[in-house]
């Protein structure tokens, strides 16, 4: 039967955090005939997304409804089992085979090195850590351990993310030295401080295990479900959100590993439990040697919030033909003969000056192609080569960008020594590379 796969060739695969990216990665997992979902855990019975772009309804009850839904036109009587406490359900579990995480990111850490010591194959969705020193760690063990591994940085497997780089080393537009890379955003929170009353925490929501390692605070809507990503407590706001897409095929192509410098400023300044709204990240790196020869210095700029690159020489801003990126979105590279420019989330490249879009020889395919993401890491999952993402790859593009948020936060450009992994200009900033974790939740490592 074409199509079909036998069950125990299908990898049985558990969601823990199923609210709204957890729920869209159901559905995508839903199209893979090589796994199943066998059993979720959230902290939430019900998530009410109406007032988020998400839209409709995740959380526990809602997506084990949608799970034995879809599996049962196939298969009669498919149960999906159902915990609230992730540690519960790895335990209890036997049979999972895969974890797929989209919790909030203060969880990812954790939850990722608990599934990959149990022997769990693991997809963690971006950024695969909430800072520097998580991102080492999670990368340790998973070499360690060995189990296939995927970022949810779904660009990483997409054409337009293999064409720059393949246009970029073939010398395309010459030596790259700017790179400026933008992601429209509105504000998870706003303010200063933390939200103000303690309303009674919802029917059905274990908050105590929402906040997991975090420090006890109360309960508040602002937090969950959604605007968690405005407090530095939980996220770091669009840098770590958006850029970790925008700024990938920047980050392999150019081999954008350790800069010798980062700078940050933001509108409105720095708060000490909101995370900035509209942030300027200037990373500067000298020469590298990479596998396709030596690169000179490049300077890589961020900026989010609604903050645009300036239009470079040359180019037409009124002309469509000539746009930069897509939308409220994009990146783009600045080299000696000429400029590529794609949309976010690893877009296809284009070639500017026009002349040079329609005179440029492409070069042959080099890269290897994938089928999509999930299936990519799917069949890594069955002892195929490594995900594109793996953790490898993917703890190394956050603690690059997550760099960012260290300078914005220590108020002063940093030099970083990668090697020792140590701001050596501004000693205070090493804070902001790892947090604390409140007792019984430290990383188990």
């Amino acid at each position: 039967c074409p199509g079909f796969v036998a069950p125990s060739d299908k990898a049985n695969v558990a969601i823990i955090g199923v609210g709204g990216q957890g729920r869209t990665n159901l559905r995508n997992l839903f199209h893979e005939p090589d796994c199943q979902v066998i059993a979720l855990a959230d902290p939430c019975e019900e998530w009410d997304l109406s007032r988020f772009y998400y839209g409709g309804k995740a959380g526990r009850g809602p997506i084990r409804a949608e799970i034995e839904q879809t599996y049962r036109a196939k298969t009669p009587n498919y149960s999906c089992a159902v915990y609230e406490d992730f540690r519960v359900m790895l335990e209890k579990e036997k049979a999972i085979d895969a974890v797929l995480i989209a919790t909030p990111d203060h969880l990812h850490a954790y939850i990722a090195i608990l599934a990959m010591k149990a022997g769990k194959h693991v997809y963690c969705e971006k950024p695969l850590t909430k800072d520097v020193w998580e991102a080492r760690v999670v990368a340790q063990v998973a070499k360690e351990t060995g189990v296939a591994t995927q970022m949810g940085n779904q660009g990483r497997s997409t054409e337009g993310h293999r064409q720059t780089a393949e246009w970029i080393w073939d010398g395309a537009i010459g030596a790259v030295r700017e790179v400026h890379s933008w992601g429209g955003s509105s504000p998870f929170a706003s303010g200063r401080g933390r939200p103000a009353g303690t309303p009674e925490v919802p029917a059905g929501f274990n908050w105590d295990l929402w906040l997991g390692p975090r420090e006890v605070r109360p309960y508040h809507p602002a937090y969950a479900p959604f605007g968690w990503r405005g407090y530095w407590a939980f996220g770091g706001g669009a840098l770590p959100d958006l850029a970790i897409h925008h700024l990938d095929p920047a980050f392999n192509a150019l081999a954008l590993d350790t800069p010798q410098t980062v700078e940050a400023t933001a509108v409105g300044g720095v708060d000490s439990e909101v995370v900035a709204f509209g942030m300027l990240v200037t990373w500067r790196f000298g020469e590298r040697s990479t596998e396709h020869g030596k690169m000179g210095p490049v300077t890589v700029q961020w900026y989010d919030g609604g903050l645009r690159p300036p239009t470079p020489p040359g180019i037409d801003p009124t002309d469509p033909r000539q746009r930069l990126g897509e939308g409220n979105s994009g990146v783009t590279f600045i080299g000696d003969k000429g400029i590529i420019t794609c949309a976010g989330w690893s877009g296809m490249p284009r070639l500017l000056p026009l002349e040079l879009h329609r005179e440029y020889k492409r070069p042959a395919k080099t890269l290897p192609r994938v089928e999509g993401h999930h299936a990519d890491w799917l069949q890594a999952c069955k002892g195929g080569k490594p995900a594109s993402s793996s953790f490898e790859y993917g703890a190394r593009l956050v603690e690059f960008v997550m760099l960012g948020n260290v300078a914005l936060r220590a108020q002063k450009p940093i030099q970083w020594d990668g090697p020792n992994m140590k701001v050596t200009n501004v000693p205070d900033a090493d804070r902001y590379l790892k947090d604390t974790y409140r007792p019984g939740w430290e990383l188990p490592v």
